[in-house]
């Protein structure tokens, strides 16, 4: 799923794999940019590295958003059962923040309050610290709707809901048929509708590629 330059949500393609290796996403990927996919600023996607390292290849230049709920179910297991609860109330003081600023300075707070006490749990959120907070590099509007896969997921439940009807699939050409013709139908939808993800204002207020930050993490992963 993308979010064309009018602020519109589309679906931008399907592919079954059987695993999703590097090779795999990077073919893609290649495929979208033989359809014509030019310009992207920013991936929202969890840490598979296959992914990340198709990212970085296929997509030189933009950023890649950690999805923060899969973030968080990273973090917990770092974290004993009976303080989970705690460090999830914290880290939602962090995305309640209203500004780049105030948001990277109570994640290194919450950081350093976990170290001695949860050292594993404290070193990941520095590992993750630029990825899971590359959203505050794009208008504040955008926010709320790109720092997780929330979006997509809300897509990909439909798929199950149909997919599961059926249990087993002859072949990929089958799972193509069915998948593809509910995809279809939510992009028909949206079209119809009408309505913009984001305002024409804030769209224009994206950085361009060459003001984006480079992500290390991107960087090594293309090592």
């Amino acid at each position: 799923m993308g979010v064309n330059a009018d602020g519109r949500r589309e679906l931008l393609g399907l592919q079954v794999g059987d695993s999703e290796t590097e090779s795999f996403w990077s073919a893609f990927i290649s495929s979208l940019k033989e359809r014509g996919l030019t310009g992207v600023k920013l991936v929202i996607s969890d840490a598979h590295v296959g992914l990340t390292k198709a990212i970085r290849r296929m997509l030189q230049g933009c950023c890649w958003q950690r999805c923060r709920v899969h973030f968080v179910r990273n973090l917990l297991q770092r974290v004993p059962k009976a303080h989970q609860g705690m460090v999830t109330a914290a880290l939602r003081s962090v995305f309640s923040q209203e500004d780049a600023v105030g948001l990277v300075e109570r994640w290194d707070d919450l950081a350093a309050s976990l170290a001695e006490r949860f050292p594993r749990a404290a070193e990941l959120m520095a590992q993750a610290k630029e990825d899971v907070l590359a959203f505050r590099h794009f208008p504040q509007q955008h926010w709320k709707k790109v720092w997780s896969t929330n979006l997509l997921e809300r897509v990909n439940e439909e798929v199950k809901r149909r997919t599961r009807v059926v249990g087993i699939f002859p072949n990929d050409a089958s799972i193509t048929r069915l998948v593809g013709a509910v995809l279809l139908e939510q992009d028909e939808h949206w079209q119809l509708e009408g309505r913009r993800m984001f305002s024409a204002e804030s769209m224009a207020a994206i950085p361009s590629l060459e003001e984006l930050p480079a992500q290390p993490s991107l960087q090594e992963a293309a090592a």
